[in-house]
């Protein structure tokens, strides 16, 4: 498989924007955590580089942000954080991970985690949780079948039931 993730550029702003309101309109998930619709783009891709090299903004966590690509078309996102915060430790984990309807069912999200557990070994990160709902079955495989061992079940701040995986690096 020639899955490629990558920093966001500016010259992803057109397939960004489409991604990002895809997704929110299939599946109710954000696409660019943090992209706001009335910033510059090209001021959305410097915050996310300046998150990566570990100065993010807003008392966030360093974070890294990266768009998936097959063939040069984005088919998802992998956002991995360096450390967690109280909420990241309870509902968001160190890995999140998306991959656009129309691209799902072709083991992408699969290559995604793949990689995003080498970079997150990089980050320094040895052992990584990830969350995912209770009722996203295909997300649950895809992190048990990359080694995760569930931790327990809980009910986020928005009353969604989760699952929270551990996945040794």
């Amino acid at each position: 498989m020639d899955l490629q993730l990558r920093p966001v550029r500016e010259s992803d702003e057109p397939a960004f924007r489409a991604a990002h309101r895809s997704m929110w309109e299939s599946d109710r998930f954000t696409f660019g955590l943090g992209y706001q619709a009335d910033e510059t783009f090209s001021a959305f891709v410097e915050r996310k580089a300046q998150s990566a090299r570990g100065n993010p903004p807003g008392g966030l966590v360093p974070a890294t942000f990266l768009v998936a690509l097959v063939d040069g078309e984005i088919v998802g996102r992998l956002s991995i954080r360096h450390e967690l915060n109280e909420f990241l430790a309870a509902e968001g984990g160190h890995i999140g991970y998306g991959i656009l309807e129309a691209h799902r069912r072709r083991g992408y999200a699969a290559e995604v985690l793949r990689q995003g557990l080498i970079i997150a070994r990089s980050v320094g990160i040895e052992t990584a949780m990830l969350v995912c709902d209770e009722a996203n079955v295909a997300s649950a495989r895809v992190i048990e079948g990359r080694g995760g061992v569930l931790r327990d079940t809980a009910e986020s701040s928005d009353g969604t039931a989760i699952r929270r995986y551990d996945i040794a690096l």
